[in-house]
């Protein structure tokens, strides 16, 4: 019979990496953060099993780390740099071009907005599943994903007028 934590927790992982990794663009350190996460989420085993939101708490958890790195680095700027998405399948220049674009103007939107834009446009996750992810309400989640696309489609437009 499977743990508690090998059931619920272990099978977010591939979620929680990339979102964290979102956050800060460091492989082994959003790997370790992750590692962190769990071991406290092992330990705190029996609390976390009757947790009402437990994508949530996972998430606060990982924000928390995230955020104790960077007050322990002075590191307050946690989206340096972007890398290429890695794709499955063989996509042709301009659609690899248009999402690294995408990709960089997306660094500079809200933090807010970035997770949300992550979430719905990378994960495919539903408006109601990033709500309970993060804590939010589906209508926050439906404006800050509109303003986004908004902003990145402004964005977009204005890059292709200057040539």
């Amino acid at each position: 019979m499977k743990s508690f934590f090998e059931t619920h927790i272990w099978p977010k992982r591939s979620k929680l990496y990339r979102l964290v990794y979102l956050w800060i663009r460091d492989r082994a350190l959003a790997e370790d953060m992750i590692q962190n996460v769990f071991e406290k989420s092992f330990q705190k085993e029996e609390e976390l099993a009757n947790h009402p939101n437990l994508s949530g708490w996972l998430v606060k958890s990982l924000k928390n780390e995230v955020l104790m790195h960077f007050r322990a680095s002075k590191r307050l700027d946690g989206l340096d740099g972007i890398e290429e998405i890695q794709t499955a399948e063989p996509v042709n220049e301009e659609v690899k071009e248009s999402v690294r674009k995408v990709m960089l103007l997306l660094k500079d939107l809200p933090l807010k907005q970035q997770e949300i834009f992550q979430l719905r446009e990378v994960e495919g996750m539903t408006y109601e599943e990033i709500a309970e992810y993060l804590e939010v309400s589906i209508e926050q989640v439906k404006v800050n994903l509109h303003r986004a696309r908004t902003k990145i489609r402004e964005k977009m437009i204005a890059l292709k007028e200057r040539g």
